[in-house]
């Protein structure tokens, strides 16, 4: 009894008031000897009834309220600093869902970042008349016109074409349904072969008699260069190629 009324005498002061039985009270002795501390003689410049009128409201429920409330606020620092950090490091991130302006339509669609246009336009789209044949740009089976100009779909991204008009196979019919006369020509010559790389090659002839209505059979030759015909059928292009310049 003596041991444990000298450590309560050394929670609460000198000059505090020990109950005679520190187990008797409703909280037990721990409690006691706080509200005991809580009671000890007030500082220099205090007065006696303003010290106690400020902390006549003190429970034991207060004070752990104010100890968990301060372990929230300084183990939710790190949180708050990496939330104001969060936009800056977002603000290279592309959108997702954006407008494509694909054969006069507006299309929605979601894109990821490094999504090249011929998988947008296949596997997203639906329009399977572009092919994917090397995928690296070296066949020309993937043609599309962008703004009026051939380019290779698999080596292009998706997030670049936007606010661009982009132009397929599918795009050419006409809106009674008459083909485009390109089309026609190669069916005359008999340019189709296999077939797998005729969308790119009517993408590629469209996109030459736009930039030269009249071309020469030389000139047609080197403007078709990057487009591979696995069958052999070149001649038969050029003929159909010609054949459209002289009806367009």
């Amino acid at each position: 009894m003596i041991e444990s009324n000298s450590v309560y005498a050394g929670l609460a002061g000198s000059s505090a008031s020990l109950p005679k039985n520190p187990g008797s009270g409703p909280d037990g002795p721990i409690e006691s000897a706080i509200e005991a501390s809580m009671c000890a003689q007030p500082s220099l410049g205090e007065s006696s009834l303003g010290w106690l009128e400020s902390r006549g409201n003190w429970s034991r429920r207060n004070f752990i309220k104010g100890i968990i409330a301060s372990g929230v606020a300084v183990s939710g620092v790190p949180y708050l600093a990496s939330a104001a950090s969060r936009p800056a490091l977002q603000a290279g991130a592309v959108e997702r869902l954006i407008s494509l302006n694909v054969n006069g339509q507006t299309r929605r669609v979601d894109v990821l970042p490094n999504e090249t246009l011929a998988m947008t336009l296949r596997y997203k789209l639906g329009l399977t008349g572009t092919k994917l044949g090397c995928d690296r740009a070296e066949c020309g089976a993937c043609t599309v016109l962008i703004d009026g100009v051939t380019h290779y779909s698999c080596s292009t991204l998706t997030q670049r074409v936007r606010g661009k008009e982009i132009q397929t196979v599918e795009g050419l019919e006409s809106a009674s349904g008459e083909l485009h006369p390109v089309q026609q020509a190669f069916i005359d010559e008999l340019g189709p072969q296999c077939g797998f790389c005729t969308p790119g090659q009517v993408m590629a002839a469209v996109g030459l008699l736009m930039e030269n209505p009249d071309p020469t059979r030389e000139e047609a030759r080197q403007a078709m260069a990057g487009n591979i015909c696995r069958c052999g059928n070149y001649d038969h292009y050029l003929n159909g190629i010609m054949r459209a310049a002289r009806e367009v």
